[in-house]
């Protein structure tokens, strides 16, 4: 990583908050991510990890602070610019994978490629690379229901990094596996983050999991509260 990368974050926010109904989800946090950078966000149920990820990934905006990535207010962008970065610069994985039912692993793989324009041919080898690189080339033609819940985190995964994207959001993508899957697939989401330097997002209440990242920060009440590095652990009140 360049000291370039390590003093200028791919994507930063600073004290955001974010109400749902009556319950302030958000209340003033401020975190950084940089490229080629693993960053776990833990904290209790509740605490606000989900909606944290959700405005950092343009998903929701915030109702306060802003969010910058490679320079450009994220916050500020139209609707139109936020999915365009989501489908070529941004990847998204959730718990449950959310993968389409209808489609098989390498349709859903494929994806987001056809939707950026690309040729269905290109768009099936690209995808059945990265699910070769995942570990589940041979569950190509399975649908979803035919898989196991580890190997369609693989799937999702693959499709979250088959654009090559600059910034992965992980939300508890572990959360709904056994302890072996859980290991399986992280491992393999670090290895090709590291290879292909791109930054990650990782939310996730599990020790273990967190423990794959450069750093954490933990969320209390909707404020980063502690952060700790690889190097050394330091605690921050309030924010970084």
């Amino acid at each position: 990583m360049s000291s370039t990368q390590k003093t200028v974050p791919l994507l930063a926010a600073r004290g955001i908050a974010k109400t749902h109904g009556r319950t302030q989800a958000l209340r003033g946090a401020t975190v950084e991510l940089r490229s080629g950078e693993i960053l776990a966000v833990t904290g209790a149920s509740g605490s606000g990890k989900s909606t944290l990820l959700h405005c950092l990934a343009g998903i929701v905006r915030p109702d306060e602070g802003s969010v910058v990535y490679a320079g450009q207010r994220l916050d500020q962008l139209p609707e139109q610019r936020l999915s365009e970065l989501r489908r070529t610069e941004f990847g998204v994985v959730f718990q449950f994978g959310q993968l389409i039912p209808e489609l098989t692993a390498l349709d859903n793989v494929a994806l987001p490629l056809l939707l950026a324009g690309a040729s269905r041919k290109d768009s099936h080898e690209r995808a059945g690379e990265w699910l070769e690189r995942f570990g589940v080339g041979g569950q190509g033609k399975l649908r979803p229901g035919e898989m196991s819940g580890g190997q369609a985190q693989r799937v999702s995964l693959a499709r979250a990094l088959v654009t090559s994207p600059r910034a992965v959001f992980a939300d508890e993508p572990t959360g709904a596996l056994d302890s072996l899957a859980s290991e399986g697939v992280m491992t393999a989401l670090v290895h090709t983050a590291r290879e292909s330097g791109t930054a990650v997002l990782l939310i996730t209440h599990d020790a273990q999991v967190a423990a794959h990242a450069d750093r954490e920060v933990e969320l209390r009440d909707g404020v980063v509260v502690h952060a700790f590095s690889a190097e050394n652990a330091w605690t921050l009140k309030g924010a970084l």
